[in-house]
């Protein structure tokens, strides 16, 4: 304190410090208590992908389970768009408090380097829990010339670049797993973007487009004889196809599962942290969301928050190096 003061300024300044103090000493026990009665009212999950789609099924059955152990109603909200980062970048907008929480797409670790979306996956999120990925595959036509992966190889090298294939858009999970593969083979395909996978899907049943690469929207069509499955992008075979081979065992050192994960906006309580991510462990050890995974062929991969959080930090890392490999950003571009 500068002695310098008139004694009566001092004494105002002494006591204007000592009842910040004070309010502060309230405030903290006040904080202490709203993170322990947490949650108190409904909680927003903000689903960065439209209502009906695999992804939406599985993050409605986890929420239907955590409301339950939670004592409150989780809603689910649908703000899809620009490759799932409409909705991811308006949850890490929100204010951390725990009532606002939702989705994180894996690929906001490769659309966050691209520029396509301003958001650092390392910084703005509290990450909960990853829950189940997603099983891709290479689809083609019933009446397709082509009867085998291998045959679709073969004739890539022999035609670079005239080979189609149908996807959700570009830089998305379809996009780059196909493009990995096509390195890996040492081969070209022509790529046509859709707006999503359902457009995707039709344009290959169709018959306007050579091959689908797409997560399960083909599984229904495969088993009615409409579509052909030559392989699937996981680490194992999908139960449901056990008779397809994987990209590995096929000689393609390609794995894309896309796992699905939850979180909130950084700065959440600790407390409060600690109860979301009991709540979602607990929603994805459930029965009732064990049916819908296999339901959408979506096998369960769970981490807790702070292993979560570890392996985004991983992928981040490996993005940067695919984008480079497979020229992304130019690709962004065209």
């Amino acid at each position: 304190m500068n002695s310098s003061l008139p004694p009566s300024l001092r004494r105002r300044t002494l006591l204007a410090g000592a009842a910040a103090s004070g309010v502060a000493g309230l405030l903290s026990p006040l904080r202490a208590l709203a993170s322990s009665s947490y949650p108190e009212r409904p909680i927003t999950f903000i689903c960065p992908w439209p209502a009906g789609g695999t992804a939406d099924q599985s993050m409605r059955a986890l929420c239907q389970v955590a409301s339950r152990v939670l004592g409150q109603a989780i809603a689910v909200e649908n703000r899809a768009g620009a490759s799932g980062m409409i909705g991811t970048k308006a949850m890490a907008g929100a204010k951390p408090d725990g009532y606002t929480i939702g989705q994180i797409p894996i690929s906001v670790a490769r659309f966050s380097q691209l520029g396509t979306v301003q958001l650092d996956p390392l910084k703005d999120f509290t990450y909960l829990a990853r829950t189940s990925g997603q099983t891709f595959g290479v689809a083609a036509p019933a009446a397709s010339r082509f009867k085998s992966l291998q045959e679709v190889v073969a004739f890539a090298k022999a035609n670079p670049g005239v080979v189609t294939y149908a996807h959700a858009g570009v830089g998305g999970a379809t996009h780059v797993g196909m493009e990995q593969f096509a390195l890996a083979a040492g081969i070209r395909f022509n790529h046509v973007p859709y707006k999503g996978g359902a457009d995707a899907l039709q344009a290959v049943l169709g018959g306007h487009v050579d091959l689908l690469a797409d997560s399960s929207s083909w599984a229904p069509h495969v088993e009615a004889g409409k579509l052909k499955l030559f392989a699937t992008w996981g680490e194992r075979r999908t139960p449901r196809f056990k008779d397809t081979p994987t990209l590995k065992e096929l000689g393609y050192n390609v794995v894309v599962d896309a796992p699905n994960g939850i979180g909130a906006p950084k700065g959440l309580d600790p407390v409060v942290t600690q109860k979301l991510r009991d709540a979602f462990r607990q929603a994805v050890n459930s029965p009732e969301f064990k049916q819908v995974a296999d339901k959408i062929d979506a096998p369960v991969l769970y981490l807790d928050g702070p292993d979560y959080e570890k392996y985004v930090g991983t992928v981040y890392q490996q993005e940067t190096l695919l984008i480079d490999k497979l020229k992304l950003r130019e690709l962004m571009k065209s």
